[in-house]
């Protein structure tokens, strides 16, 4: 299936500096966000319990407030709306309770008189073990950036490597960004998906580093910015229908799966969005910015060539016994 004609070149860069510099005012505005608000955390990560009730009527919220204040055991508890006006959902941050007692059975006993409800779920983590996950979700992501910058290093120049990482950085404080402006949990799924968008993001940056090479190999054109435009333009279908399907996956996802899938839905929703668009406009045009030379690189690659051939010569030569 073809959306956009292969034959001919679209000029994406031409207005690239405009698209980049509004890019990056709204990576800047997601850090501000982050820093002024910071995030929800979920249990996963601050430890404490979670109490999922439904009740047969609207909730009454404010009654369930009085009713908890009651315990000791919900001294700090927060209660808010879960999915529909007959859900909450009930946090504290205490997270031990002894054995002989079940917290689903206290909470129940506590919001009798609030209206004919039920407890749907009940969970508990440690503060230990929150611990645990956060660093350990920290510890994921940055040895997955670290290893996506020694591969494209590897593969690729230096400057390239330096532009998938500063696009990787650029979609995942944008993601995150609006996470926090709308107050999503942010739990383990919510790490899930931070680790997908980084697959995602470089994925489709690789794809148009590909073609660059690609065109930069076998074309005699010096202009940078045009065979850049050439290899987006061939790439362009491409990208939009792989990109597409996995909008509507994750929509999905996001319209069907409940508050439940918010933590990973949501953000992986954005970062499909930020992260085809950064593989045009962000990696592409930093990539020029760095003054990439193509003359230089073809010498580079010229010269590799060469030293290859010399050492299959000298092989040559060894195995006939000449040197």
């Amino acid at each position: 299936m073809e959306l956009f004609k292969e034959d001919k070149i679209y000029n994406f860069l031409g207005r690239g500096k405009i698209f980049f510099i509004a890019s990056f005012v709204l990576f800047f505005l997601a850090i501000a966000i982050i820093a002024v608000k910071g995030f929800s955390f979920g249990i996963d990560f601050t430890g404490g319990t979670v109490v999922q009730v439904k009740y047969a009527d609207t909730a009454p919220i404010d009654k369930i407030r009085e009713s908890l204040k009651k315990s000791d055991l919900f001294e700090h508890a927060t209660v808010t709306e879960f999915g529909s006006p007959q859900e909450v959902i009930i946090k504290t941050p205490a997270s031990t309770i002894a054995l002989d007692n079940d917290i689903g059975d206290t909470t129940a006993k506590i919001l009798v008189g609030t209206g004919d409800f039920e407890i749907r779920r009940v969970d508990m983590v440690g503060p230990k073990v929150g611990d645990e996950l956060r660093v350990k979700g920290l510890t994921a992501f940055l040895l997955t950036l670290l290893a996506i910058m020694a591969t494209v290093t590897f593969r690729y120049e230096w400057r390239f490597a330096l532009a998938a990482v500063i696009a990787i950085v650029h979609d995942i404080v944008i993601t995150f960004g609006f996470v926090s402006y709308f107050e999503i949990d942010f739990n383990i799924e919510s790490v899930a998906a931070l680790l997908m968008i980084l697959g995602y993001s470089i994925h489709d940056t690789i794809i148009v580093y590909d073609r660059v090479r690609e065109h930069i190999e076998e074309s005699k054109n010096t202009d940078f910015v045009m065979i850049i435009n050439e290899a987006v333009s061939r790439t362009q279908s491409r990208t939009t229908l792989t990109s597409l399907t996995v909008f509507f996956v994750v929509l999905t996802l996001f319209v069907f799966g409940g508050d439940i899938m918010m933590g990973f839905s949501f953000p992986m929703l954005i970062g499909v969005i930020v992260g085809t668009y950064s593989s045009i406009f962000v990696a592409a045009q930093l990539v020029v910015w760095t003054g990439f030379s193509v003359s230089g690189y073809r010498q580079k690659m010229a010269e590799k060539v060469r030293i290859r051939a010399e050492k299959e010569k000298m092989r040559a030569q060894f195995e006939q016994g000449i040197v």
